[in-house]
C-alpha cells in the first residue's frame, strides 16, 4: 500500500484540519504567569500571612478543584501555584479560613471547541477505519460511496489490439465469433433475411485453450465498445451490490449500442440456484435474476451481445444456458496437431528459432498440451537459451523445455546409490518393454532414470496420431504397461517397491472405469455402476453414490481383480521371454542414463509383437460378424466423380474389384455376401470363398484383370455362366449409402446365425 493511497480523498484532509485547530488553541492559551513552587511552601506562606509584612501577606487565593492546583498572590504582587492531592483540598480551604484570607474555588471547564473535539475524536476515528476499509474494497480511488457502480472496464483505442491473427488452433471458434464482427460492421446484410445476432455467446473449454484471448481478439475486431469484467467483480459482501452492477453495466452498454460484454469465469455468479446445504447463496442469486433479466427479460433491448467464459459449464443455471440468452455456445478445446503447430508458430515469433526446429515435430511431441502450455513450451525454451548464453533456441533446448513443463525440472543434485538407479532402471525398462512388445500400446519416445519434479525416473510414450476414442484393447495393454514396471521389480529382485504406487493407483482407476462406466465387462455387461453425488457448495462431484447390491459390488471387484490379474500375468509373460532385452536396456541406461527413440528402437530391435487379441467374442446371441467395415472411397483410391458409381453397385477404377457383385457373383472388395467373392486376375473363386487380395495391394482388395474382366469390373463367377461378349456387367444391390452399417435384411452373418 502506497503513501498516495493512504493520504488521498478528503478524509485525511479532515484529520489534518482538526489537528491545527486543537494546535492552535494550545498556543492561544500563553504561558502561565503563576510561578511554580512547593505546597509546603504555599501552606507556610498562608500560615504566615496574620503576622506577616503587608508585602509578604497572602492577600488572594484560588484553587482549581479540576486541576488540583492552589494559586497565591503576595503582598507585593508574586504569584504562586502548587499541585495538591484530592484529599488535600479541604485542607487547605480550611486554612485560608482560618487566617481570614479571601479565597475563591473555581472548576475549569476548558475550551469548549476543544473539548467537543475530543469527546467527537473516537467517532470520528471509527468512521475513518470504516471508511478507509471501504475504500480499500472497492480497489481505492474515490469510489468509497460508488460501490453499487459497475466495475467494468471499457476498453480504449489506446489499448495494444490482439486481433484474430493471433489466435491459432481454435478455427471453429473463431469462424462464430467472425459473425459477430460482420454483424456489427453490417447489420443490414443479416436483417435482410431475417436473421438476429445472437444475445449471447458462451466460450467453454479446459483451463488454457485461449477462452479469454478469442475476447481480446474480438475487442481487437470489434471496432464498439468493449465492456470487460470478472464474474467475480459482481459478488460483495452486501447484498443487492451485485444485481445493482449488473443495472448499470447493461445501462452503459445500452447508452453505447452497439457494444460488447465479456464477463470472465461467468460461473462465480451464474452457478445453479439452490445448489448447497441451505438453499444457495442469496446475494449471487439475486446478480444472477438480474442478469437473466437484462439478457432477455420483459424489457429488453437491442445491440448489447455478451461474451462470457467458464470452465465448467454444467454448474452453469439452466436458465442462463437457453436460448434468447446464450444463444450460441462454442467449445474451446484442445487443440489437435495442426493446431499446436499453428499455436506454436504464433508463440515463435519474436523469438530466435534455430533452422533445425521442424514446429511440426514439436506439435507431435505435445499431444494434449493446450495453447498455454505451448506458450509456456517456448518461453521456457527462451529461458533455457539465455541461461545458456545461445543466440538460438535449438531443437535440443525446444525437448529439454517440454520436459521441464510435463515433468518439472531435472533434480541434479539428488544422490542415489547404484543399487537404487538399478532399480528405477529395471522398473522404467519393464513399461518400454511391455509397451514395445504389446500392439496397440503407443510407441516409447523416451526413457531416463534422472529424477525430474516429484518422478524419480519416468518412461514417455507418445501416440502417433491425435486420439479422442480408446478401444478395449488399447486399455488393457495399458494395463500391462501400467504394471510392467512393477513385474520386472518382481522378477529381478523378488519384490517389488514403494515406487509403483502411482502406476496401481492408474490401473485400478482404469480398469474399474471399464466394468462401471464403459461396459467393458462380459459378464456384468453395458451397465454404468453407481453415480456421483451432486455438488453441495463449490459445484464439485463429492463422492460416489452406489446404486448396486453387495453382489453386484463383489462381482464388479471380481471383474476388476480379473483385469489386473491378467495384465499382470500378460506383463510377466512379456519379460521372461525377452530378459536378455531387458538387462542389455538396464546396462544402457545405467551408463547414459537417458535414452531416446531411436536408443530404445535399437535395444528393442530383436523384440517382436505379440498378436493382437480378440478383445470381444460376443455374448449370448451378440456374436461379432466377420465382416470387415466398408472401405471408403478414399480407402479404394476412389476420384470424387467415381463415388456415384460405388453408391449404384458399378466398379471401381481398372484393377480393383468393388461392390458389383450380385447373388452368386464376383464379390465385393471386403469380402462382403454370403455367396459372394472376390475375382482375381484370371482365377475366378467359388461361390462364397473371398480373396485376400493379390500381391502389392491390401489384404482384402481383389485385383481384377482387364483383359478378361473389363475396366473396373470384377471377374463372372461360375455360378452366373460366361456373359456373352458386350453385355453389360451384371448389375448387383444399390447401396444408399457406402458410409452406413448395414441393415439386418443385407446382414448376412445375422442370417447366418
Amino acid at each position: 500500500m502506497t503513501p498516495r493511497r493512504i493520504f488521498r480523498g478528503w478524509v485525511p484532509l479532515l484529520l489534518l484540519v482538526l489537528f491545527v485547530i486543537i494546535l492552535t488553541t494550545g498556543v492561544l492559551s500563553g504561558p502561565s504567569e503563576y510561578q511554580k513552587a512547593d505546597l509546603s511552601f504555599v501552606q507556610q506562606q498562608i500560615d504566615q500571612s496574620a503576622g506577616a509584612k503587608p508585602e509578604t501577606r497572602v492577600v488572594d487565593a484560588t484553587i482549581q478543584d479540576s486541576k488540583q492546583i492552589i494559586r497565591i498572590e503576595l503582598g507585593n504582587g508574586k504569584k504562586y501555584e502548587s499541585s495538591f492531592a484530592t484529599e488535600q483540598a479541604l485542607v487547605l480551604a480550611n486554612e485560608l479560613k482560618q487566617q481570614n484570607i479571601k479565597y475563591n474555588v473555581s472548576v475549569d471547564r476548558g475550551n469548549v471547541l476543544v473539548s467537543l473535539l475530543l469527546n467527537l475524536l473516537p467517532v470520528l476515528l471509527i468512521v475513518f477505519l470504516l471508511l478507509f476499509f471501504m475504500n480499500q474494497m472497492q480497489g481505492g480511488g474515490n469510489r468509497v460511496m460508488n460501490f453499487g457502480k459497475s466495475k467494468a472496464k471499457l476498453v480504449s483505442k489506446d489499448t495494444p489490439k490482439t486481433t484474430f491473427a493471433d489466435v491459432a488452433g481454435a478455427d471453429e471458434a473463431i469462424e462464430e465469433l467472425q459473425e459477430i464482427k460482420e454483424f456489427l460492421e453490417n447489420p443490414g446484410k443479416f436483417q435482410a433475411i431475417g436473421a438476429k445476432i445472437p444475445k449471447g455467446v458462451l466460450l467453454y473449454g479446459p483451463p488454457g485453450t485461449g477462452k479469454t484471448l478469442l475476447a481480446r481478439a474480438v475487442a481487437g475486431e470489434a471496432g464498439v465498445p468493449f465492456y470487460s469484467i470478472s464474474g467475480s467483480d459482481f459478488v460483495e459482501m452486501f447484498v443487492g451490490v451485485g444485481a445493482s452492477r449488473v443495472r448499470d453495466l447493461f445501462e452503459q452498454a445500452k447508452a453505447n449500442a452497439p457494444a460488447i460484454i465479456f464477463v470472465d469465469e461467468i460461473d462465480a455468479v451464474g452457478r445453479h440456484r439452490g445448489a448447497g446445504l441451505g438453499g444457495g447463496h442469496d446475494e449471487r442469486e439475486q446478480t444472477l435474476n438480474q442478469l437473466l433479466v437484462e439478457m432477455d427479460g420483459f424489457d429488453v433491448k437491442g445491440g448489447v451481445i455478451l461474451i462470457a467464459a467458464t470452465n465448467r459449464p454444467d454448474i452453469l443455471d439452466p436458465a442462463l444456458l437457453r436460448p434468447g440468452r446464450f444463444d450460441r455456445q462454442i467449445v474451446v478445446d484442445r487443440p489437435d496437431l495442426l493446431g499446436r503447430e499453428a499455436i506454436l508458430k504464433v508463440h515463435a515469433k519474436g523469438k530466435p528459432i534455430s533452422s533445425d526446429v521442424d514446429m511440426l515435430i514439436i506439435a507431435r511431441r505435445t499431444p494434449g498440451f493446450t495453447g498455454a502450455d505451448l506458450a509456456n513450451v517456448l518461453n521456457e525454451a527462451a529461458l533455457l537459451a539465455a541461461r545458456s548464453d545461445v543466440r538460438f533456441i535449438s531443437s535440443a533446448l525446444l525437448e529439454e523445455s517440454i520436459d521441464r513443463v510435463m515433468a518439472g525440472p531435472e533434480r541434479k543434485t539428488r544422490a542415489m546409490s547404484d543399487r537404487e538407479k538399478k532399480r528405477i532402471a529395471y522398473h522404467e525398462g519393464g513399461h518400454a518393454l511391455v509397451a514395445h512388445a504389446l500392439p496397440n500400446a503407443d510407441p516409447v519416445h523416451k526413457i531416463t532414470i534422472l529424477p525430474r519434479g516429484r518422478a524419480l525416473g519416468y518412461t514417455m510414450q507418445l501416440p502417433l496420431e491425435d486420439k479422442y476414442l480408446s478401444t478395449r484393447s488399447e486399455m488393457l495393454d495399458r494395463l500391462a504397461v501400467l504394471l510392467g514396471g512393477r513385474t520386472a521389480e518382481e522378477l529381478v529382485f523378488h519384490e517389488p517397491t514403494t515406487g509403483a504406487s502411482d502406476d496401481i493407483e492408474k490401473a485400478t482407476q482404469i480398469a474399474r472405469a471399464m466394468i462401471t462406466q464403459y461396459g467393458m465387462s462380459d459378464k456384468l455387461g453395458a451397465i454404468k455402476f453407481g453415480s456421483e453425488s451432486g455438488e453441495v457448495f463449490l459445484g464439485r462431484d463429492m463422492g460416489h453414490q452406489r446404486d448396486y447390491s453387495e453382489e453386484v459390488a463383489s462381482e464388479i471387484d471380481d471383474e476388476v481383480r480379473r483385469l489386473i490379474e491378467a495384465a499382470h500375468d500378460e506383463a510377466w509373460e512379456i519379460l521372461v521371454t525377452y530378459r536378455d532385452v531387458l538387462d542389455n536396456l538396464v546396462l544402457r541406461l545405467m551408463d547414459t542414463e537417458t535414452l531416446s527413440k531411436d536408443d530404445v528402437l535399437e535395444v528393442f530391435a530383436t523384440v517382436q509383437k505379440r498378436p493382437s487379441r480378440g478383445s470381444y467374442t460376443g455374448v449370448g446371441r451378440r456374436i461379432p460378424s466377420d465382416r470387415p467395415p466398408v472401405q471408403t472411397p478414399a480407402e479404394l483410391g476412389l476420384v470424387p466423380s467415381k463415388v456415384s458409381d460405388l453408391v449404384k453397385g458399378n466398379g471401381g477404377p481398372a484393377g480393383h474389384a468393388t461392390n458389383g457383385g450380385g447373388t452368386n457373383g464376383g464379390g465385393s472388395a471386403n469380402g462382403g455376401g454370403v455367396s459372394g467373392g472376390n475375382g482375381t486376375a484370371g482365377h475366378p473363386r467359388p461361390a462364397g470363398q473371398a480373396d485376400p487380395g493379390t500381391a502389392g495391394g491390401p489384404a482384402g482388395l481383389g485385383h481384377g484383370d482387364p483383359a478378361q474382366s473389363g475396366p473396373g469390373h470384377s471377374a463372372p463367377s461360375p455360378a452366373h455362366g460366361t456373359p456373352p461378349p458386350g453385355s453389360p456387367p451384371p448389375e448387383g444391390p444399390r447401396i444408399a449409402n457406402p458410409w452406413a452399417p448395414p441393415t439386418w435384411d443385407n446382414d448376412d452373418d445375422r442370417r447366418r446365425r
